[in-house]
């Protein structure tokens, strides 16, 4: 994350400028965007020129400031970035409630390793207790929106493949519960598919 400072400077347009004019001298992006502005800028050090990427994301916690994330993989997307740099924060976040707040490093003096070890799973387990906490009373997404974000998270088996799934189900049983000619069979299961409503008939030629 790049430090909001007059003391850094990155070449933007022919001149060398600090993170917060860069910022003010654009315009920024509406609406329910995920970030305001990405710009590509150049950091000059020691007479070397290296391309970066500046991306420009609100403050959750302070909605009329703004986070600079910075990146020199020009192939990632702003959206890759904000990606990355958010699960990086969440680690650091991890290590220093742990270690500030939880006391890993303090509260266990043994020089013992099964002891050093159930101390250490002492405190991530408080720690996974106090994330909870904070999801329920704390976080402002809604369940609706982490049950979309983990569905997308899985492979999905389309509605045709359970229709397809079910059917061969319906025929293995009644073969092994039931001595039929295979016309018999044909019959019962062609029965058995005009029974069904249209819309469905439809389409199980193709899962056939």
């Amino acid at each position: 994350m790049a430090k909001k400072t007059s003391k850094v400077h990155y070449l933007y347009n022919g001149e060398m400028q600090p993170l917060t004019k860069i910022f003010r001298e654009n315009r920024k992006r509406r609406g329910r965007s995920r970030y305001l502005l990405s710009v590509e800028v150049t950091i000059v050090k020691d007479e070397q020129s290296i391309p970066a990427r500046i991306v420009y994301v609100r403050n959750r916690n302070k909605r009329n400031e703004y986070l600079a994330l910075i990146t020199t993989d020009m192939k990632l997307t702003e959206e890759e970035v904000i990606r990355i740099y958010g699960k990086r924060w969440e680690i650091e976040v991890f290590f220093k409630v742990c270690k500030s707040y939880l006391k890993l490093s303090k509260e266990c003096r043994s020089l013992s390793y099964d002891a050093m070890t159930a101390h250490t799973a002492i405190v991530f387990t408080r720690y996974m207790l106090l994330s909870v906490e904070n999801r329920k009373y704390a976080d402002d997404r809604t369940l609706g929106q982490m049950f979309y974000l983990l569905v997308d998270e899985m492979a999905d088996i389309t509605w045709i493949q359970d229709i397809h799934m079910l059917m061969e189900v319906f025929i293995t049983t009644i073969k092994d519960k039931l001595s039929l000619t295979s016309k018999q069979l044909d019959q019962l299961l062609e029965a058995f598919i005009m029974a069904l409503p249209e819309n469905l008939v439809e389409h199980l030629p193709i899962s056939a």
